[in-house]
């Protein structure tokens, strides 16, 4: 039974996150949707992360094994048009040993979180960006954020509902760049605790506002506190941009 590795793409929106909800579109939903579509059986569809409800996509992975085998680019092709009208594009599809899994597999995870720096309500971006009316001074939240680099324990930036068995992750990177009115913040890792990346955006927000310093966001770290967290930024900015293997 050969073992597709799925690149996909999605606007997180519509859905309740990535993992299946009995009476809630998923994006893992639709997947297995469609390729149950395709080959007539119910498989499950494996993701490499498991985003939150209006957490997009730009290089989601996934694996599924499928009994009747089909050359990968008509995988991709058929599981598209089945996937209309959701959101969600299947950018490749290729074969890969049985020993590749999605999730554990990984080595590290890339995630953009992104900030439009604007007294104006946002048009095209509604959904795809968190407008933060205030100035930030994103130097300083770039110094601050650097305070979070390494490996500590996250349970101030961790959700109360998280299901990893430690609080403690290896922060690889965490950039604050402006361009314009722009604010990407990009940060990788092997993995990130439940909410790990909204919190910490969140928190540079108050730094970039002037409502925190660089010590007080470590000391917020140091605290091992959830309620020492600052404000949690919205799902809307946040995107899974690529997985390593």
């Amino acid at each position: 039974m050969p073992r597709y590795k799925l690149t996909i793409e999605y606007d997180g929106a519509p859905f309740c996150g990535w993992q299946v909800q009995e009476t809630l579109p998923s994006v893992q939903g639709a997947l297995e949707t469609a390729v149950k579509a395709m080959c007539g059986a119910d498989v499950r569809v494996h993701g490499a992360g498991r985003t939150d409800a209006g957490v997009h996509a730009l290089g989601q992975v996934a694996h599924v094994d499928i009994q009747k085998p089909f050359p990968p680019d008509r995988l991709r092709d058929g599981l598209n048009a089945h996937l209309r009208p959701h959101p969600v594009a299947v950018l490749s599809a290729e074969i890969v040993p049985e020993t590749f899994e999605a999730r554990f597999s990984a080595i590290k995870r890339h995630y953009r979180y992104r900030i439009v720096n604007t007294r104006a309500n946002l048009a095209l971006d509604v959904g795809h960006a968190w407008r933060v009316s205030r100035k930030l001074d994103t130097d300083a939240m770039h110094v601050a954020a650097q305070r979070l680099l390494g490996k500590h324990d996250f349970t101030t930036f961790r959700d109360t509902e998280c299901q990893a068995k430690s609080p403690e992750k290896t922060l690889d990177q965490l950039d604050v760049l402006r361009d314009g009115r722009d604010v990407t913040i990009l940060t990788s890792a092997r993995s990130f605790l439940h909410s790990q990346v909204r919190s910490m955006v969140g928190s540079l927000v108050w730094v970039g506002e002037g409502r925190w310093t660089a010590d007080d966001l470590a000391a917020a770290l140091a605290a091992r506190n959830r309620a020492a967290c600052g404000i949690v930024a919205p799902p809307d900015g946040l995107y899974l941009v690529r997985v390593d293997y």
